[in-house]
């Protein structure tokens, strides 16, 4: 190995190590109280290593949420050799909500949490690569399920938004603890059993 691949990857085993000591310390501390120096004194480096990597806490939480959205691409990706379409977007909704539920933390990282999408804005992307990119995958299968023939009368996009919105929505009030004071009779499989109805309606479709 070359002294240049050396400190590459000298330099990338660092940034997983701010990364993964930056998650610990949001879990354990709320992102508000999270600072950077808590981070550098986490992983014993000084403030300033921490800033050569990342810009802000934003640019922090940014990468830690693109590293989430690989995790969940690559549990899509198992259901590519899925043939039949439909079964293949039942199989995304579950897969989605499982990872929701096991990781709660990262799914308000992913798609609640507003210091993502504010370090966009601080450096002018025009778009939302990792969101877009899940929401091609669904936007993907819809059309194949619509050319086998589901879903006539629909149209493809604001259908696709649907479903999106409405998987979401359900994982969002379990992970924010929205239905503990509704009194459910099955709160621990709530969730699961709702996806479940819902697929009733989108099978009719």
């Amino acid at each position: 190995m070359s002294t240049a691949e050396r400190k590459a990857r000298e330099k990338e085993e660092l940034k997983a190590l701010i990364l993964k000591a930056s998650m610990k310390l949001f879990v354990e501390k709320g992102i508000d109280q999270t600072t950077i120096r808590n981070i550098a004194d986490a992983i014993d480096y000084s403030i300033g290593t921490v800033y050569i990597y990342f810009k802000d806490k934003n640019a922090i939480l940014h990468a830690l949420h693109t590293q989430c959205f690989s995790e969940l691409g690559g549990q899509f990706r198992v259901l590519y050799n899925v043939k039949d379409p439909m079964e293949r977007l039942k199989a995304l909704g579950k897969v989605y909500i499982l990872y929701a539920m096991e990781n709660p933390d990262k799914y308000d990282l992913m798609f609640n949490l507003k210091e993502p999408m504010e370090f966009l804005n601080e450096i002018q992307a025009k778009e939302w690569d990792e969101g877009a990119a899940t929401f091609d995958v669904l936007l993907t299968t819809v059309e194949e399920c619509m050319k086998a023939g589901h879903f006539k009368g629909h149209n493809l996009e604001p259908l696709s938004y649907m479903i999106w919105s409405c998987v979401h929505g359900m994982c969002s009030l379990e992970i924010r603890a929205r239905t503990k004071g509704v009194l459910l009779k099955n709160p621990d499989t709530i969730v699961l059993d709702a996806y479940s109805e819902y697929l009733k309606f989108i099978e009719k479709g």
